[in-house]
């Protein structure tokens, strides 16, 4: 062999020893590192996903021990959402109820409701409403009033009404949520057990009925909630019943093994207490190293019964977290399980900045839902809105779909915030308007006021504008069909509250009568407390009386005579349980 080739000879060799060398260091080394990481943490499994990512089950709760109790957060970020295709404008809706789903559940089982269950602005939201024609400009929030007098139909007193018009302008092609910091808090206590269309303080529960526990809807809520999620969002879970668990820290959902959370989740189980107070604070802690992240919406989306009797049970008590979080960011969403769900609790708990709430009565209509609504469950745009009315001839009587009116600081709406909503073709808003009754203060026939607005963005900037409005001299007009719908909703609401209160009391105040007509129903709380204790629903099989089947046979006539002119076909659905009712025995 001449000298050259076994040059070549050589250097082959050194070449593949070289790389043999590499090969069993690499081997040696990615042993080290698997052993390493084992013992680190054995109790989180990875995974290498398709394109190399580290995939994390970082599942951290035990049915079997429901000790662990550490708190262990994971930071990263990540860019913005895409936005939707149309270039129509989106419309707003206000906070708090966002459904009456457990009023007609109620009535479906054969129970009760409790006049919470069925609110102004959660049987809105159920409806889409033309909002009237608003004024041209770029603002974010660009109201627009509509006017109507309209003759009661049980007393045929004349009612004046203003209609707020909750438009934006923003176009549904440039809106696009902002990642999400998102925080489940799972409710497992015992209550949880019990079927939906049953009540669990009955003590009937019913181990052989084929219908799924409040507990397996949740579970699968939740998982239906981590298919909203994009990658870059983040995605933790607490639980509660006597106490609270870390479930789940919150990490990003591109680094989480999702499939096997989301089975980890579906074998949770139902036991115990429910100490409300605990899950919450739990949850908020998750959040510490966040408060100033700008890149992300923080929110708590709370899943329960909302049967609180562990901790502090108190609506005030509640409220305050949910505020203080408010205050910080940190939103809150209440979504309730079962017919037997809290209505009255969680109505106070979503009077805060940022919050509202659901019901759901099974998986298929959980996903509905939240298919379409999650972006604008999660995503507030206005703030602190605020309307004052100055004129000679009205003040404000009543204020339906908003959270509160103060009489005594000058006729002044406030509505804590407002939510994107969707926009047909035709321009109708889903829950998109807020209805003012209005108190005539002289004998004139016509009459006029000027409404100013006021509130804030999500960067606390204010923006300011006012319009004059006028009323027609007639007898009786509606300025559209979206005043027109909201009036009749309202008055629907009215009379069923006042029907729930009269057959729970038998106070002959809650009659309507033909000299007073359809009245707001001012429940009160310690009389819904006396009547059902504390944050506990009992069921109370349903009556009708004879007076209130002589009301429903007067307001049905009513709502079918102004559907011939609304022609909404979801109105049959109101039309079918004052129908139900007047019939049951």
């Amino acid at each position: 062999m001449d000298k050259n080739k076994q040059i070549k000879v050589r250097l082959i060799t050194a070449v593949v020893f070289v790389i043999a060398l590499i090969v069993v260091v690499t081997a040696i080394a990615c042993g080290i590192t698997i052993l390493v990481m084992k013992n680190k943490n054995e109790d989180t499994n990875v995974i290498i996903g398709t394109e190399g990512t580290e995939k994390i089950d970082d599942w951290q709760y035990s049915n079997d021990a429901k000790k662990n109790m550490n708190l262990e957060n994971e930071l990263i970020t990540s860019v913005d959402n895409a936005g939707t295709s149309s270039d129509s404008s989106l419309g707003l809706s206000t906070g708090g109820a966002k459904d009456v789903n457990n009023f007609r559940e109620n009535i479906e089982n054969g129970y009760f409701p409790i006049s919470t269950d069925i609110t102004y602005n959660g049987i809105f939201y159920d409806y889409l409403f033309e909002t009237g024609e608003k004024n041209e400009s770029d603002e974010l929030f660009s109201p627009s009033y509509s006017t109507a007098i309209s003759k009661d139909p049980i007393s045929d007193n004349k009612e004046y009404y203003v209609t707020v018009g909750l438009n934006s302008n923003i176009k549904e092609s440039d809106f696009s949520r902002k990642k999400i910091n998102l925080v489940v808090v799972l409710d497992i206590s015992g209550s949880m057990t019990s079927k939906f269309n049953s009540y669990y303080y009955d003590d009937e529960v019913d181990p052989e009925e084929k219908n799924k526990t409040k507990m397996q809807i949740a579970n699968e809520s939740v998982n239906i909630l981590i298919d909203q999620l994009n990658s870059d969002d983040r995605f933790g879970m607490v639980l509660f019943d006597n106490v609270a668990y870390l479930g789940k820290p919150l990490t990003l959902i591109e680094e989480t093994d999702v499939e096997a959370i989301k089975n980890h989740i579906l074998e949770i189980e139902a036991a115990g207490g429910t100490n409300f107070e605990s899950g919450y604070k739990k949850a908020t802690e998750l959040f510490e190293q966040y408060y100033n992240d700008e890149e992300y919406e923080n929110r708590i989306i709370v899943i329960t019964d909302a049967m609180p009797n562990y901790g502090d049970t108190s609506e005030q008590g509640l409220a305050s977290y949910v505020q203080n979080n408010a205050n910080n960011g940190i939103y809150t969403t209440f979504i309730g399980v079962g017919i037997d769900f809290n209505t009255e609790l969680v109505n106070n708990l979503t009077d805060v900045r940022g919050a509202n709430y659901y019901s759901v009565h099974n998986s298929t209509e959980f996903k509905d839902r939240m298919g379409e609504q999650f972006e604008y469950m999660v995503t507030p745009i206005v703030f602190d809105l605020e309307f004052n009315l100055e004129s000679e001839d009205f003040e404000i009587e009543s204020v339906y779909g908003s959270d509160t009116v103060n009489k005594e600081n000058g006729n002044i709406m406030n509505i804590n915030t407002l939510f994107p909503s969707k926009t047909t073709n035709t321009g109708e808003v889903k829950g998109g308007v807020v209805l003012l009754k209005l108190e005539k203060l002289t004998e004139d026939t016509t009459g006029s006021l000027k409404l100013s607005v006021s509130y804030n963005d999500k960067t606390g900037k204010n923006y300011n504008s006012s319009q004059t409005v006028d009323f027609e001299n007639k007898e009786e007009y509606y300025e559209n069909t979206g005043i027109r719908k909201a009036i009749l909703l309202t008055r629907y609401v009215n009379v069923l509250k006042n029907w729930i209160l009269y057959e729970r009391t038998e106070e002959s105040k809650f009659i309507i009568s033909p000299s007073n007509g359809i009245v707001d129903c001012n429940y009160n709380t310690d009389e819904i407390y006396e009547i059902l204790g504390e944050h506990e629903r009992t069921s109370v099989d349903l009556t009708v009386s004879e007076e209130y089947k002589n009301i429903f046979n007067l307001f049905k006539e009513y709502m079918e005579n102004e559907n011939k002119v609304i022609k909404d076909g979801k109105i049959i659905q109101e039309i079918n349980i004052l129908e139900k009712l007047i019939n049951y025995d």
